[in-house]
């Protein structure tokens, strides 16, 4: 059975990029726009994790937050905090949120919080059966790629990779064969609010080809002069 996660996010570009993304990993997500509205549903409904900016109509994260620990609910809570808002983190982990993500974040950071926060709160023997039958590996060629663990492999040797470098990947290995856009990357790895330009996509992707592509064939980062990237394998299995 999927798990359930709850976003509480009242604008709406990033309530999409959240329900859309979530949902391809396999969550049943819900979302409400609403602060009192989103506290009512947390306390009616039984979820795995909810998602809860801090600034909402109606009730801001901060109260949701009370409220839920004050009735008991126990729920797993990742708040959305601004830019160098350490105040924020500090008042949100004191009323009872599990983890935070500073915006602007892309979205392999948020999957890998989210992942990391639900492998935590469950009990043992859920994420024990859980791993066994659902642990998540991408294979082009001869490349195997771990999301939740953030690790590569191609040809049996670990492939040291930073974390943005990963993320490139790993958005372009779901695509294979796609042209991926510098805006989508830029988007996607850096968040939609990210002031740098798109020459940081470019050394990422530079540097990152020059891993992968070093004596083998059985995948490549073609460059599509003008548009983007996309990855050219042999073989892709999910």
């Amino acid at each position: 059975m999927a798990q359930k996660i709850l976003v509480i996010e009242d604008e709406p570009t990033l309530a999409r990029l959240l329900s859309y993304n979530l949902s391809q990993e396999g969550y049943d997500t819900k979302v409400i726009d609403h602060g009192g509205d989103g506290l009512q549903e947390a306390l009616q409904q039984s979820y795995d994790l909810i998602i809860l900016d801090i600034m909402l109509p109606g009730l801001n994260g901060f109260e949701i937050l009370t409220k839920l620990r004050q009735k008991g609910n126990s729920t797993p809570v990742i708040i959305l905090t601004a830019r160098n808002a350490e105040d924020e983190v500090v008042q949100g982990l004191k009323h009872g949120a599990d983890d935070y993500i500073t915006k602007p974040f892309g979205v392999a950071e948020l999957l890998a919080r989210v992942s990391a926060v639900l492998r935590r709160t469950q009990p043992e023997d859920a994420v024990t059966d859980r791993n066994k039958t659902n642990e998540k590996v991408i294979q082009a060629g001869e490349l195997f790629i771990y999301p939740e663990k953030y690790e590569v492999a191609l040809n049996g040797e670990s492939i040291p990779l930073r974390p943005k470098e990963f993320e490139v990947l790993l958005y372009l290995v779901q695509r294979p064969g796609v042209v991926v856009t510098r805006d989508d990357l830029m988007n996607i790895v850096w968040g939609f609010d990210y002031i740098g330009g798109q020459r940081t996509v470019d050394v990422h992707v530079s540097s990152l080809r020059k891993k992968l592509e070093m004596n083998q064939q059985s995948v490549q980062i073609d460059s599509i002069r003008g548009v983007g990237y996309k990855l050219v394998a042999n073989t892709i299995k999910k």
